[in-house]
């Protein structure tokens, strides 16, 4: 004998995000962030979601979702090169946000398209108009004015992008970044309570850099504080790079005068840490000793900081906020929801090239 199939209304259906978030109490906003690892759910709302997504044994259909809305269910990653002493022409600091923007990524069940990019290419043209990806994530330092326009072309055209930079007031399009201003502020003060007064800065402190240049502001007005204030005289252009900080430190020294005289300067930040690691050599070179003649701070905290010698005092920027960050904002935009630019906090972090931390 066989059996009437049950009736509609007791069939046993697969559930929903609407299923989930009347399950756990919250908007289905909230549900989409925290299956997307969103480090903005506080962690009793995301435990209840969690719970939800349990006991209701519920899945992502990505190849359904991806089909109603026409989306590939890729995020592309444009990485900028840069100048570097070895041929892979990546700053060492976008290597750990590298990491974190991937696992943002599986976290939010995308898959990430890495590029290799470089910044006078028309890197823009050729994603503004594909199918490649629902979005884009740029990473990469240079000159800002220089590729404004290509930011500018991006959102004319529509294209959902997201960037690691200064966040600016005018800007096109949104940008996650570190607080630089407050940073250079850490650097100013720090170097300002060891008694300095002539800091020099190595790094274009201009509007083509809107990075460094808070940097530069945020040293000067901590120093003013004091009772000093940063010497334009003591600002040397340079890029993040090893070659470009060893050069800068150089033309500084020139400025003192001949091999053996007592610079000019008690203290030098620079703008990047390699910057810092090519002056460091400089200094070598010139026979200064560091921190004993001359303190020196970077900024980016990158891995090799720990072990130069001396060990480098810097500023650390949180690398696995930015990348969970830069996913959830750019995720918002292809969801078309509210998001907006932010800025994370900077941290000082003293070792022995300011003098300041013992052995």
């Amino acid at each position: 004998m066989t059996h009437p199939d049950p009736p509609a209304s007791r069939k046993r259906t697969k559930a929903t995000s609407i299923d989930i978030a009347h399950h756990a109490g919250v908007s289905q906003a909230t549900v989409s962030r925290v299956l997307r690892g969103s480090p903005l759910v506080n962690a009793e709302t995301r435990r209840r979601v969690e719970e939800a997504v349990r006991e209701l044994n519920y899945t992502v259909d990505r190849h359904a979702s991806s089909l109603r809305l026409q989306r590939s269910g890729t995020l592309a990653l444009l990485l900028f090169e840069d100048p570097t002493a070895d041929d892979s022409h990546i700053n060492p600091f976008f290597l750990s946000m590298l990491g974190s923007i991937t696992r943002a990524c599986a976290r939010a069940g995308q898959d990430l398209l890495v590029s290799f990019q470089q910044l006078s290419d028309d890197w823009h043209a050729d994603y503004a108009d594909s199918r490649k990806a629902d979005g884009l994530i740029l990473l990469g330092y240079g000159d800002y004015l220089s590729y404004r326009g290509k930011l500018d072309t991006l959102l004319e055209q529509g294209t959902r992008f997201v960037r690691w930079g200064a966040v600016l007031p005018d800007q096109p399009g949104l940008s996650i970044g570190c607080d630089n201003f407050h940073g250079g502020e850490l650097v100013g003060q720090h170097l300002a309570g060891l008694g300095c007064r002539r800091v020099a800065f190595l790094g274009d402190a201009s509007s083509h850099y809107p990075e460094f240049l808070d940097r530069y502001r945020g040293c000067d007005a901590a120093l003013r504080v004091a009772g000093g204030a940063m010497d334009p005289a003591l600002q040397v252009d340079a890029q993040s790079a090893e070659d470009d900080g060893y050069a800068a430190a150089r033309e500084l020294l020139a400025r003192s005068g001949a091999a053996g005289a007592a610079p000019g300067f008690d203290a030098v930040f620079a703008a990047s840490d390699l910057i810092a690691i090519g002056a460091l050599r400089a200094f070598e070179e010139h026979g200064l000793h560091v921190p004993g003649d001359v303190r020196l701070v970077g900024f980016d905290d990158i891995p090799t900081a720990r072990f130069t010698q001396p060990a480098l005092t810097t500023v650390a920027q949180d690398t696995s906020a930015a990348g969970e960050l830069l996913v959830e904002t750019l995720m918002a935009l292809i969801d078309n929801q509210p998001a907006q630019s932010r800025m994370l906090p900077a941290q000082l972090v003293v070792r022995r090239s300011s003098g300041a931390a013992p052995g």
